[in-house]
């Protein structure tokens, strides 16, 4: 009889695990499905891989997306990165609102994806995409993207991948950039960012907290004006957009069997890799440059960087150091001064500086509009107005940059750099 019993128990057993939704190389979840360790989803072209990993440590689990065919595991995105579940019985599912999200061995909710849009649940469903962008979306409509509930690639972590926007709502926020790890074995927030600052014109910096470390710069039509990308430019294609209520910059492939990442690492470098077949390794391709000209305002104020000089630092053309001792000792922190005060009566000119990368523009004004001429003349009207310049490159250029008061962060760049206007007294100019 007992024997009968535990047969009859192992084939109600097999039938449950047998009737149970499989996971098996898809690349959907539904309402009625879950996922566990050892469970995946697996984009349609078998590109990236979905699930529940650790570093060694079974009592740390975290929910995140990797190249599948990819050796060692290449983690690009991270859905609980500071909340990892310490037990092994980690669960991801749909909830009743629609919402992504993780569950611990006893049901408590250890991350949520919060979708603000909501859908009937029944028809809701999860499916990672050949992008690497985990999306949830209601099935019974069309599946563009602003019909998604919502996606990962809204909310990036240390990776920056093909069709990834970093975008900052200038009216309401939010603000969406890289945030580091804190190692390279524990996914929580690190102490560094990449992102645009909207402050001014819109740039690109890498920050410690609030501090900012280094200025890869603004836009110039092709790029960021303290970057070189002729590399890059061959394999990829970079889109800026800049309107009255947002800012968007995001990359595309030119070639779809390319497989590339940008990558913020735990110590603040940022690194461009493409992936070889041929080696079976990721080649860094872009990385930040060392050199000290790179660190932020390294030459202190009204002053230029050049890294092919000795000293690296020296004043701008109409400048002196404010602490002549001090900087014939190398120490420039105290930066430049004017030699002669500016007469916006009397009238100012203007010197121009080639090759440069252009100085901190959070405290700049713009017009996307204007020609070279008027940004001048528009300078000139400002007594506080110190320098001005393009603000696009393409086409003999177009758009006004000013600048107000000090000179901050510029540096000589023969290859990538343009053209800047620094304001001086006629005197200095022998007018």
């Amino acid at each position: 009889m007992e024997k009968h019993i535990k047969v009859l128990m192992l084939v109600v057993c097999t039938f449950l695990l047998n009737s149970m939704p499989t996971l098996s190389k898809q690349n959907t979840l539904t309402s009625n499905q879950f996922i566990q360790y050892n469970d995946t989803l697996v984009s349609s072209a078998g590109i990236y891989e979905a699930g529940f990993f650790n570093f060694g440590d079974s009592q740390r689990q975290y929910f995140g997306i990797w190249y599948k065919n990819i050796s060692p595991r290449t983690i690009v995105w991270v859905a609980n990165r500071n909340t990892p579940v310490h037990n092994s019985t980690a669960m991801l599912k749909l909830n009743d609102q629609g919402s992504l999200v993780i569950l611990d061995g006893s049901k408590g909710v250890i991350w949520n994806s919060n979708s603000s849009r909501t859908a009937a649940v029944k028809s809701v469903i999860v499916q990672l995409l050949d992008s690497g962008n985990l999306v949830v979306k209601d099935a019974s409509r069309s599946f563009k993207n602003e019909d998604l509930l919502w996606e990962s690639f809204n909310y990036p972590g240390d990776t920056f991948l093909a069709g990834m926007k970093l975008r900052s709502n200038l009216v309401t926020g939010p603000y969406r950039y890289l945030t580091s790890w804190a190692s390279s074995e524990d996914p929580a927030d690190g102490e560094f960012s990449y992102r645009i600052d909207t402050h001014g014109f819109p740039q690109q910096v890498i920050a410690k907290g609030k501090t900012i470390l280094y200025r890869a710069g603004s836009w110039n039509g092709y790029h960021f004006n303290g970057v070189s990308w002729q590399i890059v430019h061959r394999v990829l294609n970079y889109s800026f957009v800049l309107t009255d209520k947002e800012v968007t910059y995001q990359y595309a492939t030119f070639n779809s069997s390319i497989i590339t990442r940008f990558v913020l690492d735990p110590y603040g470098l940022p690194n461009r890799f493409i992936w070889s077949d041929q080696k079976q390794n990721w080649v860094a391709i872009a990385s930040r440059s060392v050199d000290q000209c790179e660190d932020y305002a390294f030459c202190s104020i009204n002053s230029n960087c050049n890294i092919n000089d000795f000293p690296v630092c020296e004043c701008l053309e109409g400048f002196m150091p404010k602490f002549q001792t001090k900087w014939k000792s190398s120490n420039w922190s105290g930066g430049c001064r004017r030699r002669t005060k500016l007469n916006c009566l009397n009238g100012d000119g203007f010197l121009k500086y080639t090759n440069m990368k252009l100085p901190d523009t959070s405290s700049s004004w713009y017009n996307k509009s204007l020609s070279l001429e008027e940004c001048k003349k528009m300078c000139l009207k400002n007594c506080s107005c110190t320098a001005y310049a393009n603000s696009d490159i393409r086409d003999g250029g177009s758009g006004c940059l000013l600048w107000f008061n000090n000179i901050v962060d510029m540096r000589k760049h023969p290859d990538i750099g343009q053209d800047i206007y620094i304001r001086l007294a006629s005197s200095e100019l022998g007018i």
